[in-house]
């Protein structure tokens, strides 16, 4: 499952009331995703010069590219 996926699947099982307009939830699932990418790319690290900063460099690069949709979350 994509996490896009996941996040909107979420949204429509909320209570919380959405305009019953097509695309709302995409519209709420944009914001949070938008909220998320900007927290994650605030903990990248500048240098991965360490084992630990590269670590978390990759870390960091992989839930990026599962919050876009462009991989799989583990199962």
């Amino acid at each position: 499952m994509l996490f896009p996926e996941l996040l909107i699947e979420a949204l429509k099982r909320s209570e919380i009331p959405l305009r019953f307009e097509p695309g709302a939830e995409e519209s709420a699932a944009l914001q949070v995703t938008d909220l998320v990418r900007v927290w994650l790319e605030a903990h990248d690290p500048k240098d991965a010069g360490t084992a630990y900063t590269s670590g978390q460099k990759a870390l960091i690069a992989r839930l990026l590219a599962e919050l876009e949709g462009a991989a799989e979350l583990p199962s």
